[in-house]
């Protein structure tokens, strides 16, 4: 039985230790897979082209102006992006989003804007597709377990949201609630965290360009699996922060209690900013492994970067914080 951080005398045990018997099967399936990708490189396992693409509607994005939008990083395969996922109201196995995410119903869709604004809303989730003119964007997404993923997403900034619903001087920060309708999410109601996800930004992180409002990747609308209809993308922070399938968007006065704050506020603190320098309290941080790349599991590591290599763009919203007790 997972027992919740708040059972006293428990640690409380990271989900992605926690491995399905489905997947200690898979094990060899996947050193099988990781030696004939060290030897024959990607097309081994027959990802095809970094830019192959789905079946999902197409939604185009012209390319982005914003500094740092767009990182000259190979993008990872379309399949790796889309098959290998932390989207825990699916499960939490990487493998069981794209398999159990079909049951999501993304129409209709709206995201209230509520809290400290001078314009609450309500926008159906068409309004919110042509607010603005769609960007693409190539970002890294660095996450916590030591992986990373490069993802050309379209969207626009979060600050063309923002900007709409004048947040007022009391407003500080931005907490973002996602879905949980046990209905279509199958593991919502498991005790691996306080439903609904939920998770937060202060609102000069909010309003920087990068922060992304996304509703596609790869040229197409997001699929289910990847935070469809509409998600959050924050490059600079361990991935999450980039809260998917969003209902509900709320200015306030004082910091979110985000979900892995609740759950484990000792690993994954609010900030959450990628920093090579400060290691998770059971594994290293200072470097990861790509997605996709040749060799498999058994690829060479690369160091990470501060700020997940987006220093120059988002480093001085962080002028005099201590990031190793802000993390």
């Amino acid at each position: 039985m997972l027992l919740l951080p708040q059972d006293r005398g428990f640690i409380h045990p990271h989900p992605s230790e926690i491995t399905p018997r489905e997947s200690y099967l898979r094990r060899r399936d996947w050193l099988l897979a990781g030696a004939a990708m060290a030897v024959g490189g990607p097309a081994a396992l027959g990802s095809g082209p970094a830019h192959a693409q789905g079946k999902g509607p197409k939604l185009a994005g012209a390319r982005s102006s914003v500094a740092g939008a767009m990182a000259m990083d190979a993008p990872t395969a379309y399949n790796d992006a889309t098959t290998y996922n932390n989207f825990y109201e699916f499960g939490t196995d990487k493998s069981d989003p794209a398999r159990n995410a079909h049951t999501l119903k993304t129409r209709p869709w709206t995201v209230a804007i509520e809290g400290e604004v001078k314009k609450p809303k309500t926008w159906d989730i068409d309004e919110l597709l042509k607010l603005a003119p769609m960007e693409e964007r190539i970002y890294r997404l660095r996450c916590v377990e030591g992986w990373s993923m490069v993802i050309p997403w379209v969207g626009y900034s979060l600050s063309e949201l923002i900007r709409q619903a004048e947040p007022t001087g009391n407003a500080k920060f931005v907490e973002f609630v996602t879905l949980a309708d046990p209905k279509t999410m199958p593991y919502v109601g498991s005790r691996v965290l306080d439903w609904p996800y939920v998770e937060g930004l202060r609102l000069d992180e909010a309003m920087q360009p990068l922060t992304l409002l996304s509703f596609g990747m790869y040229g197409e609308v997001l699929p289910n699996q990847n935070g469809a209809p509409v998600r959050l993308v924050v490059p600079w922070k361990y991935g999450f922060k980039s809260a998917k399938s969003i209902v509900k968007i709320r200015f306030v006065e004082k910091q979110p209690r985000t979900a892995w704050v609740k759950a484990a506020a000792q690993e994954y603190g609010f900030y959450s900013n990628v920093n090579p320098k400060v290691d998770h309290p059971r594994w290293s941080q200072a470097t990861e492994r790509r997605i996709g790349e040749a060799g498999g599991i058994f690829a060479k590591k690369r160091p990470t970067l501060m700020f997940n290599g987006y220093e120059p763009q988002v480093g001085q919203l962080y002028a005099g914080l201590d990031l190793a007790k802000n993390y």
